[in-house]
């Protein structure tokens, strides 16, 4: 009896193991299959679909297709064929990871109340795609299709439909500027630039690098190369997203300032990864908001007592609400200001050089130096590299003169003639048959600034405190 009982509960004991081994195969094949699916389950021909829309927890689109895909409430909106596409192939190779076949319970996967639904539409087909819970065991999101199946989405679309009206706008294109040939500007000046390349005989410039000018009759008046495209790239880097209309009336317009632009520029060039590579036009207006452009007006016209008084503490970050237009598109944008500010800075005082001596120092030659009534003759020999400079005989360390030179630039351009004694004054020799010479002199004005008068023309008030170093090089070497 006791030997029955106990092969009794062996019989027991093996059945339990055997069927806890048939529990782990089938969970171990279940695990298989669901680490090795990736199966197509849903292929949607993009070029077909006729209409698309979503619902989101924070939105609901809709757009359908009339040869360009429109807005369903509201078909002057500026639809983004390329967001559009970005959306429908999401599904022209839909695949899962993982299918839980004959549902009867929804809910435990958030496809009861789903937190995105998606309605595709062709000529022949609906689609009705459901998006439920995320898996966070599996990084993957739970997806009904309505064929009766749960699946577990290789991809979530709802990192591609989370989406609101703004993102769907067909933003305005800003060009790189490959090639500029002109620019014109209208605002504080009105004036034309245009691009010339640079050659040895050219003769309204010292500096190499000059390639653009201002158009002053038939004069051409030379520009810092880098400050135009330092203006450029601050158009290219605007941020144009933040759209406040997208279909602008005149009245708008208005409302914006941009009936009267304060500055509209307009850029004539080239785009060199394009097929034809053929001349396009970019224009830009910009407006601060009328009212607080009136305010800002209404302060400048303040009087000199009141604006010294409130001189003398700090004064608060201006806030600046501005907008933007580009070429005669129906969208207007709100900029930052600071991008406001960049773009304003448009005048032929925020372009020109700021430095004294524009020439290469590399093409100086000489110096005739006048100082407190002496004048100190340098000369050089050779050339390039090898270029020696020589006070008398004694050959020089030239470092330090070039570094002081080099480094005064304009404070504040003006055209006041000098009043006081003259603190310096030099004549740079240079290797250049067009320029072979330019007169620089340096004037007392006050505590904080020389005048500076390059050519015979009086230039700009720099740092007093910089011609100051440009004295003490000079005393190394003559003293």
């Amino acid at each position: 009896m006791k030997r029955a009982k106990r092969l009794y509960i062996l019989f027991g004991v093996l059945v339990a193991v055997c069927i806890a081994t048939v529990c782990v195969l089938q969970y171990d094949q279940k695990q298989e299959e669901i680490q090795t699916s990736g199966e197509s389950i849903l292929a949607v021909d993009a070029d077909a679909v006729s209409a698309l829309d979503w619902e989101t927890e924070t939105a609901s689109l809709a757009f359908h297709k009339d040869g360009s895909w429109l807005y369903d409430e509201d078909e002057a909106f500026p639809v983004s064929e390329e967001k559009i596409s970005d959306l429908l192939a999401e599904f022209e190779d839909f695949r899962a990871a993982f299918v839980i076949e004959n549902v009867t319970d929804f809910a435990q996967y958030g496809l009861d109340e789903p937190v995105c639904t998606i309605d595709i539409t062709t000529s022949d087909t609906s689609y009705e795609i459901q998006l439920g819970d995320y898996s966070s065991m599996d990084s993957q999101r739970y997806v009904s299709i309505g064929d009766g199946n749960v699946y577990l989405a290789v991809s979530d679309p709802l990192d591609a439909f989370d989406l609101e009206l703004s993102d769907m706008i067909a933003h305005d294109e800003v060009p790189s500027f490959d090639e500029v040939s002109s620019i014109r500007f209208d605002g504080p000046e009105a004036y034309d630039v245009v691009w010339q390349e640079y050659t040895e005989d050219n003769t309204y410039t010292l500096c190499s690098d000059d390639v653009y000018y201002k158009q002053d009759g038939d004069d051409l008046l030379p520009l810092d190369t880098s400050s135009v495209e330092s203006y450029l790239s601050s158009i290219s880097n605007t941020d144009f997203s933040n759209y406040v209309t997208y279909n602008v009336t005149d009245e708008e317009l208005a409302s914006y300032g941009l009936d009267d632009p304060e500055v509209t520029v307009t850029v004539e060039y080239t785009e060199l990864d394009s097929e034809d590579e053929t001349p396009s036009t970019f224009t830009l207006s910009v407006s601060r908001d009328p009212e607080e452009l009136a305010a800002q007006t209404e302060e400048e016209d303040a009087s000199s007592a009141a604006a010294s008084s409130s001189s003398s503490g700090e004064s608060e970050e201006e806030e600046i609400t501005a907008y933007a237009r580009i070429n005669d598109s129906q969208i207007v944008y709100q900029i930052s200001g600071s991008s406001y500010e960049a773009l304003m800075a448009c005048t032929y005082d925020d372009l020109r050089h700021t430095e004294v001596l524009t020439a290469d120092f590399a093409d100086v030659t000489g110096f005739d130096i006048s100082l407190e009534g002496q004048v100190y003759t340098i000369t050089s020999k050779g050339s390039g590299d090898d270029k020696t400079f020589l006070f008398g005989d004694e050959e020089l360390d030239i470092s330090g003169l070039e570094a002081a030179l080099t480094a005064v630039s304009a404070d504040e351009f003006t055209d006041e003639s000098p009043s006081q004694k003259e603190e310096l004054g030099m004549t740079v020799t240079l290797d250049s048959e067009t320029h072979p010479k330019v007169q620089i002199e340096f004037y007392r004005y006050d505590g904080e600034h020389c005048l500076a008068v390059v050519d015979g023309t009086p230039f700009a008030l720099v740092p007093r405190s910089d011609v100051v170093d440009l004295i003490e090089a000079v005393n190394t070497i003559v003293l």
